[in-house]
């Protein structure tokens, strides 16, 4: 696992390597230190990929250009593109069930039909938002989340949609799961 000092060093890393992870978080934080220690314990558990991190309190040009706001949030690339944000503190086990996923996961499924388009609006201290983002990436269901914390116009944009405040809210090709429904999100998703 390499330390990454800021942009430029993280620019470099994305062009040089098909398939690259970042760690962002804060020394010192709980979850954090968590997180971090999964990462690097993880590091035996992945082929062909780079693992970097970076400490925010002493890197601040890396999560504004992603527009992260809560840490730890790991970040995956591919080619040089962000492919998928993943928050929280993630057990190696997990860690090593998302790395393998993201080295297979395509675009366009077996059968030909392109991935659902999925968001889920979440906040950093709600655990089931935790439950639904482990449970698609547990299937790998690629996911765009959504802090509606940070972001108002995004809260008020679900809350239109929906006519609730909480979350998790899952949006699947256009249709709202308010909660964690696994049997409907199953459903929508082709989750056997």
């Amino acid at each position: 696992m390499k330390e990454i000092s800021n942009i430029n060093g993280l620019k470099k890393e994305l062009k040089t390597n098909k398939n690259v992870w970042l760690l962002l978080y804060k020394k010192g934080s709980e979850q954090s230190d968590c997180a971090f220690s999964s990462f690097e314990e993880s590091e035996a558990d992945v082929d062909k990929q780079v693992l970097l991190n970076a400490d925010v309190t002493t890197v601040r040009d890396i999560h504004p250009e992603f527009k992260v706001t809560t840490v730890p949030t790991l970040l995956s690339f591919e080619n040089g593109e962000l492919k998928n944000i993943v928050k929280g503190c993630h057990s190696r086990e997990q860690l090593k069930a998302i790395f393998e996923k993201a080295s297979f996961i395509a675009t366009n499924s077996e059968d030909g039909k392109p991935q659902k388009s999925v968001t889920v609006y979440t906040t950093p201290t709600c655990t089931w938002c935790t439950t639904v983002k482990r449970h698609l990436q547990e299937h790998g269901v690629q996911f765009r989340e959504v802090d509606v914390s940070t972001n108002q116009k995004a809260a008020e944009e679900m809350v239109r949609r929906s006519g609730q405040q909480g979350v998790p809210q899952t949006d699947i090709n256009g249709q709202i799961i308010v909660g964690f429904d696994k049997v409907r999100i199953n459903s929508l998703l082709g989750i056997s």
